[in-house]
């Protein structure tokens, strides 16, 4: 019986040691076979490290691969980093060395065994300094020649198996094994990279990174678990532009950067489910004709290709490649600008199912929680987040979809496209925030929208409605500058003409014009001088229309002209009430700028607003009008013009040496003698310009932001002469420049020389 029991035991330990046996074959071949499966080999080793250690019971393991240009072993994978690179010579003096050079395995019991070294090679040493250095002490070591068609590619070598017990010789035939399937793939890769570029083929031939950054970085990645990208943008400081250039070169496809003034693809969004575009990476930004223009990540993915033309049938893909932070902030751009609100593609689908109740527009707007309603709310959230100052919306006849346009830095670009069912529910939404007459739709109508007590922020609009062709009717908001008013110091004044400004509106009286067209920053100059001199003793009213910036101190007016309070009853009203400045919004009449002159005449400082194009301009507009040029020339201080121009983006903006027609075109258009006068730098290889690149935090643009150029007519004794003569607009002109006024050109062509725009930004916005 114990025989038996003695037998039945041996076949069961037979039995178990064939299992173990089969399972540590099932695992090696399963390693094998993904490093021989694998695109990218040092992606790969990660992922399998734990798999290597576990099969071979060992702790450590490094893959080295030999430097053709040194002669040298280079780590290319380890399992542990606390060296980020060791480099050891091809040579009997070294464990991998000897492996290498003699290309013959090396299974060494303890390292710091010098008699079992020397007993293989009298040369042959390990060096200490490496344990010295991570801390870590070596003891087993298995070192194996890699090697394909008889070509040395490297060692593998594994360090200390558990136990404490040397590796076995079923250890070395395992490695034999896995470094023949290594050999393959870095044979494989290096044939492959020679034959055809990779992603970064672009970033290694320019010299922004060399092949060990780029393989530390894929390392990096896959141990972060993040795009190789992202990688090389944070920890490498290699642009995203370049990167994208690069990607571009390799996939045959354009690059796109995110840019937060896209405009919203709502019809191409219906019915795309969220988690599933970040999922795979994929986005729709906008059709052109029959064509949908899609950012990827991986243009050359086929499968999800199918699908996405699967989500598109019977339309042609044009395809855009992208990093995925880019593609992810461009999916949250179109669904959310508020984490409050619904993504535009769950707004849409609900206006779907709301169509039965479109026609009752009233009705359906007046519900709180519609779709409509929400609409409406993220489309002023999203332009108060981009830094919009308008927001235009504009309804078409028949079929046609409404377009939502937004004013960013003075451009209007296109947000997004409303479905035309859908616009008298938009329209009437607005009407009602604004407390207009809905039912009203064949003349203008004014208004104002508070709009924190219909969406959380504090943000006012000013709300204009313009019956158009067709029967539709345009609605254009305007959002109300909020804070304190900009310091004077800031508004992108010359040294002169602030000194010359800040001399003006300290005057005890006199009258001070801010002239140019809407939307040039006149309010906001005005408010900037009122805050300079808005002091405890001083007595300050303002008429306005509306009031855009409160400052505290001032006693601020909203005319309302339909019951008869207008700028003059404003101004007559003031005049009684002890003033010493007043501001009047604008001077549009007769009436209103007979006033304020002779305000000024009785011991009052008088701003105001003209709508002319320049300063000169602007004495025979108001000569025109009617006014005393006696009085008129007694009273003016000053006049000064102004334009808003966009400035380049600090962050991108890059200098270029300018060539000598480029800058004698700037010259020119200054004007020879003034800038030989005035400007004083001469052409040299040294001068230094700026132009616009693009960049994310210009949308790739250029340009961010916008200051203001202006022209500064003082009232001398000589201007005064010539105002009530009566003189024409060339005499008044050429009298100023003799004063030292520079034109907005002029004032423009410094301000490039100062680094802060363009020529072609100040030609867009001054005239001769």
């Amino acid at each position: 019986m114990n025989q038996k029991s003695q037998e039945l035991r041996v076949k069961e330990s037979n039995v178990q040691d064939l299992k173990s046996e089969v399972a540590y074959r099932d695992r090696l071949q399963s390693i094998c076979n993904k490093i021989y499966a694998a695109s990218n080999l040092d992606e790969i080793l990660i992922d399998l490290k734990d798999e290597i250690t576990t099969l071979f019971e060992a702790k450590r393991v490094t893959v080295f691969v030999v430097d053709g240009k040194t002669r040298q072993l280079v780590s290319r994978f380890k399992s542990k980093a606390e060296i980020s690179e060791i480099r050891i010579p091809i040579s009997t003096t070294s464990l991998a060395g000897y492996t290498a050079s003699k290309q013959a395995p090396l299974n060494i019991r303890d390292v710091y065994d010098e008699k079992e070294l020397r007993q293989i090679n009298p040369d042959l040493k390990f060096d200490r300094s490496w344990d010295m250095k991570t801390g870590f002490r070596t003891r087993q070591v298995l070192v194996y020649p890699i090697v394909f068609k008889k070509f040395l590619l490297g060692v593998l070598q594994l360090i200390n198996r558990y136990g404490e017990s040397a590796f076995t010789d079923e250890d070395q035939q395992s490695a034999a094994k896995v470094a023949e399937i290594i050999g393959i793939a870095v044979y494989n890769q290096k044939r492959i990279a020679k034959s055809r570029p990779h992603r970064f083929s672009y970033l290694i031939d320019n010299h922004f990174l060399t092949q060990k950054e780029l393989d530390s970085a894929i390392a990096a990645a896959r141990r972060q678990k993040l795009p190789i990208e992202q990688i090389l943008v944070r920890d490498l400081n290699i642009p995203k532009k370049d990167i994208g250039k690069s990607l571009s070169e390799y996939f045959g496809v354009p690059f796109i950067e995110f840019f937060r003034n896209a405009q919203v693809p709502g019809a191409l969004m219906q019915g795309l489910r969220i988690p599933f575009l970040e999922r795979n990476f994929w986005v729709p930004l906008r059709s052109e004709g029959e064509k949908v223009i899609i950012a990827i990540d991986n243009p050359q993915d086929l499968a999800k290709i199918d699908e996405i033309k699967a989500l598109f049938p019977g339309r042609e893909l044009g395809l855009f490649v992208a990093l995925r932070p880019d593609i992810l902030n461009f999916i949250k751009l179109f669904t959310q600008a508020d984490q409050n609100l619904e993504g535009i593609d769950e707004i849409l689908a609900d206006m779907k199912n709301e169509e039965a109740a479109i026609e009752e527009a009233e009705a359906m707007v007046g519900e709180e929680d519609s779709a409509v309603v929400k609409l409406v709310n993220k489309i002023i959230l999203d332009a108060y987040s981009r830094g919009a100052s308008d927001i235009h919306i504009e309804p078409y006849p028949g079929r046609q979809e409404t377009e939502v346009r937004m004013r960013v830095d003075g451009s209007c670009t296109l947000y997004q496209k409303i479905p035309f069912q859908l616009r008298n529910a938009v329209l009437s939404r607005l009407k009602i925030m604004a407390d207009l007459d809905i039912a009203e739709r064949r003349k203008p109508q004014d208004g104002k929208i508070r709009f924190k007590k219909y969406g959380g922020k504090d943000i006012e609009l000013r709300v204009a409605t313009v019956p158009t062709q067709g029967a539709m009717e345009d609605i254009v908001l305007r959002i109300l500058a909020a804070g304190e008013p900009i310091p004077l110091n800031r508004m992108g004044f010359s040294h002169s003409n602030y000194d010359k400004f800040i001399e003006a509106i300290t005057k005890p009286y006199g009258i001070i014009f801010v002239c140019g067209p809407t939307g040039s920053g006149k309010t906001t100059t005005l408010h900037s001088a009122l805050s300079y001199i808005n002091k405890i003793d001083t007595k300050i009213w303002t008429a306005e229309d509306p009031v855009e910036i409160t400052q505290r101190g001032l006693r601020q007016v909203q005319v309302k002209p339909q019951i008869g309070f207008d700028f003059a009853a404003a101004m007559r009203s003031f005049l009684r009430a002890d003033p010493d400045v007043i501001m009047v919004g604008e001077m549009r009449d007769k009436e209103t700028t007979h006033i304020g002159i002779e305000a000024s005449l009785t011991g009052h400082l008088v701003l105001s607003t003209l709508h002319t194009n320049n300063a000169p301009e602007s004495i025979t507009r108001l000569l025109d009008m009617g006014m005393d040029p006696f009085n008129f020339a007694d009273a003016v201080l000053c006049i000064l013009a102004q334009r808003l121009v966009r400035t380049l983006c600090l962050e991108c903006k890059r200098t270029y040496a300018p060539t000598q027609a480029q800058y004698d075109e700037l010259v020119r258009e200054y004007g020879k003698s003034a800038f030989e006068a005035n400007v004083q730098i001469p052409y040299s290889d040294n001068l230094k310009l700026y132009k616009p690149v693009g960049c994310e935090a210009c949308n790739n643009g250029g340009y961010l932001g916008r200051m203001g150029i202006h022209e500064l007519l003082t009232g001398t004794d000589e201007m005064r002469h010539l105002i009530q003569n009566k003189e024409r607009v060339e005499a008044i002109r050429e009298q100023a420049l003799k004063d030292g006024m520079t034109t907005l050109k002029q004032d423009g062509v410094e301000k490039i020389f100062g680094g802060n725009c363009d020529l072609l930004q100040v030609r867009k916005v001054t005239i001769k």
